[in-house]
Formats: structure tokens, C-alpha cells, sequence
């Protein structure tokens, strides 16, 4: 379970950095499955103090944790 965790936040930290450098590379696929990648630079970008503290949080659990 922790190792899914781990892959969607750095998932939604990619997506957002991504669509920070370039963004019409993700908003021109807004839907289908291309739109999952759209979908997780937004997360990203509204919820940006929850994904960082959550991103601590993981790094401490994989760290010190295991």
C-alpha cells in the first residue's frame, strides 16, 4: 500500500512540474486516458500544500519507518 502511495505522489509532483515547464503539453488531453495525466497536474497545482506535506510525510515513513 505505502509503494502505491509513493507512485501517485510522485506522479501528481511530475504532472505539475510538467505542466509548470509546458503546459500545453498536458492540456491538450484533458480526457481519456492521457486525461489522468491532465487530472494529476491539477491536483497538484490546487492542493499543492497537502501533496508537499504529504511528500514530507512519506519521506520520513520510507526513511525511518522501514
Amino acid at each position: 500500500m505505502q509503494n502505491l502511495l509513493t507512485v501517485i505522489l510522485l506522479l501528481i509532483c511530475t504532472c505539475a512540474y510538467i505542466r509548470s515547464l509546458a503546459p500545453s503539453l498536458l492540456d491538450k488531453n484533458k480526457t481519456g486516458l492521457l486525461g489522468i495525466f491532465w487530472k494529476c497536474a491539477r491536483i497538484g497545482e490546487r492542493k499543492s500544500p497537502y501533496v508537499a506535506v504529504c511528500c514530507i510525510v512519506m519521506a520520513f515513513s520510507i526513511l525511518f519507518a522501514q
